[in-house]
């Protein structure tokens, strides 16, 4: 549906307190980007009627709290045009002062090139990866719904808002933003507003070259609903149709905005040479003076703050009379209050219940940690009302399905929510829920498909958010399914990712307590790695030395050891095989459960101790990389350093050189070459 302008209200009559407003924000990026030499004019440039039309009459927000919890979150998803959102917070008086905007892309400045959650006041999400910030957005209004439900009474309404994005065609090319769509537009997140930045412009030059996708189709296939603006200078038009999307029709809206780059700069608007390089101080003189601009760098006219303050101001009473609202409502409903703190992810009440189940297994009998996690998940969401997630269409494999039912577009207060066969926009979503505070989101897939969603991934660590990521099917024992479900790879380059919390649990106690470490984790994500295959249950003993050194002892010996034997997950039970095998030869050999590996060298030389002094045998089914950097002269490392094979997963694995006779081979090896 197109918006036209009404006969007396076109572009040209904007109002001139408006387009003072827009002009200001035009040339606050313009500036930035100029002192800096680094930066994207193109897109504020293009764009300024929109985000003051939105900011100045449609985004609920105060100023003063950013954290609002029931505030509408805005998400520059087009994150390169950062310069547009840092002239709206300055403007309308977030904590960034103009000396801010002139560190533009400085070491140490509240403006990094693109938005950095955490970093700088009001920015609700790290944008930058195309097509990131729109998939956070649909977490953040999947979040509103699902909170909705939970806490909203017949008294009080205290969630309540809006998700606005601002995409760009880059955002849209990129393949999460059709997985994201699609989930959005089946969930009918109808606070969902999309504004698409139509500028037709790439770096490498119009984007027809590359695309001509019909987007407007394309959204309305996905159950959106479709609007347009033709001129994205159009302030009333703009107005009419944020005040349409505002309007909950039980789908997520889609407003197409024709714009043009690099608007009101002289030889370069409307092309590619916009997009991402300074101005130029002649381009931008002939700028200021087609749009009648004072030659004053960051300047600000005392009208457009005056109007920016006035708006902050009615989102200071609105957030003020939410204020209310919420108080009377905690004391009315004090166990939801408790279970769904709004402005933060909720920490579970009571983990005892995942020490009783790790110190209550005892030695003996087989389970596949994927299914000893499905019995600690289960435990934990009895005792854990916020903690919410899924599967990439994956449940019945992950056991990653719990009690409570399932979201849907009819009911909004179940606990699992089926993502589909979308890896990425799942991590993605799972982050925005994050982001928006109130519950705790976990998400599963095979190991191998972690490929499939790295880049939201290395978002969550960026951004510490304690989002749990559940991988099974973990090494070549998935077996006849073949190298493509085989990973081989893929727990090394998670290790790799800084800030992200990486357990690969021996047996079913381990398990329980890698979900536990994983609930108390709130500063970061927590990745757990699983086992499709039955494994030995080892029992509950050393369990705290797993949490406090990485990795705990699981076959002690009496007498002087001459070796040890470390292994991760499913390889703690080759190397009991192999410390059997070299009993039976007279030597005696300790083994190690290394549950989480990066914990053993920090934790360790925090002590002021370390391993025995004796030679190692490092053991896990993927590649060699991380364990000959722990390795010491004379231990060795027995991995897999190609892909795998087709057949039975025994089969695979003896193929491959995972057997406890290699083992056995390796550990005379490095006693030999410690005694030499």
């Amino acid at each position: 549906m197109s918006i036209a302008p009404n006969a007396t209200e076109t572009s040209d009559r904007t109002d001139d307190l408006d387009q003072l407003a827009i002009n200001t924000l035009r040339f606050l990026a313009a500036d930035g980007v100029q002192v800096a030499n680094s930066g994207h004019p193109g897109l504020p440039l293009g764009t300024s009627a929109i985000a003051w039309t939105l900011w100045s009459r449609h985004l609920r927000h105060d100023p003063a709290d950013p954290r609002w919890p029931d505030r509408d979150r805005f998400v520059l998803s087009a994150g390169h045009g950062s310069m547009l959102l840092y002239g709206l917070l300055h403007i309308f008086e977030y904590d960034l002062p103009i000396s801010e905007l002139r560190r533009f892309r400085q070491l140490g400045s509240l403006t990094p090139g693109h938005p950095e959650h955490g970093h700088t006041p009001g920015v609700e999400t790290t944008t930058g990866p195309l097509g990131q910030g729109l998939a956070n957005a649909v977490g953040m209004a999947l979040a509103e719904r699902m909170l909705a439900a939970r806490c909203n009474t017949g008294e009080h309404t205290i969630v309540d808002h809006h998700t606005w994005v601002l995409a760009g065609d880059g955002d849209l090319m990129e393949g999460i933003s059709h997985e994201a769509a699609s989930l959005a537009g089946r969930l009918r997140l109808g606070k969902l507003i999309v504004i698409f930045d139509d500028n037709d412009i790439t770096i490498d030059g119009p984007a027809s070259q590359s695309c001509t996708d019909d987007v407007e189709a394309r959204f309305a296939a996905y159950g959106w609903r479709v609007l347009s603006v033709a001129d994205g200078n159009d302030v009333p038009a703009l107005d009419r149709a944020f005040t349409e999307a505002a309007h909950d029709d039980g789908r997520p809206t889609f407003i197409r905005v024709g714009t043009t780059i690099g608007f009101g700069a002289p030889g370069i608007e409307g092309t590619s040479k916009a997009h991402g390089s300074p101005l130029g101080s002649a381009v931008l003189a002939a700028m200021r003076a087609r749009l009648d601009w004072p030659d004053e760098h960051f300047h600000i006219p005392l009208a457009v703050s005056a109007s920016a303050a006035a708006a902050a101001a009615r989102g200071a009473a609105a957030h003020a009379r939410w204020a209310h609202t919420h108080a009377a409502w905690q004391v009315a409903n004090p166990c939801r209050a408790a279970s769904f703190p709004l402005d933060m992810v909720p920490a579970p009440d009571d983990l005892s219940v995942l020490t009783a189940l790790a110190d209550g297994l005892a030695s003996g009998g087989k389970s596949a940690t994927r299914k000893a996690s499905g019995a600690a998940l289960a435990a934990l969401a009895a005792v854990y009302p916020g903690l919410v997630g899924g599967s990439a269409d994956l449940a019945a494999s992950t056991n990653t399905a719990i009690a409570g039912g399932d979201v849907t577009p009819d009911d909004y207060g179940g606990r699992t929510i089926h993502f589909g066969i979308r890896e990425h926009a799942m991590a993605a979503v799972m982050n925005g829920i994050a982001l928006h505070g109130g519950l705790r989101p976990f998400g599963s897939t095979f190991l191998v498909f972690a490929d499939y969603l790295r880049p939201a991934l290395r978002l969550s660590a960026l951004m510490k958010l304690p989002v749990v990521y559940v991988f099974t099917h973990d090494s070549v024992h998935v077996g006849e399914d073949g190298p493509t479900h085989q990973p081989v790879e893929q727990l090394e380059s998670l290790r790799l990712i800084p800030g992200l919390t990486v357990l690969r649990p021996g047996d079913a106690a381990e398990t329980a307590l890698a979900w536990q470490l994983a609930a108390e984790n709130t500063e970061g994500p927590t990745a757990l790695v699983l086992s499709r295959q039955d494994l030995p249950v080892l029992g509950g003993a050393g369990l705290d030395d797993v949490r406090h050194y990485g990795m705990r002892v699981v076959r002690p010996v009496a007498d002087t050891a001459h070796v040890m034997l470390a292994a991760s997950g499913s390889e703690v039970a080759l190397a009991l095989e192999a410390a059997d095998l070299l009993s039976e030869h007279g030597i005696s050999a300790i083994v190690i459960s290394v549950m989480w590996r990066e914990r053993i060298w920090v934790a360790l030389q925090a002590d002021g101790t370390g391993l025995p002094d004796l030679p190692v045998v490092w053991i896990e089914a993927g590649v060699t990389t991380g364990w000959r950097a722990l390795a010491r002269p004379g231990d060795s490392v027995i991995g897999i350093e190609r892909f795998g094979e087709s057949g039975p997963g025994p089969e695979v694995a003896a193929h491959l050189g995972l057997t406890a006779t290699a083992v056995f081979d390796a550990a005379l090896r490095s006693i030999a070459a410690r005694s030499g």
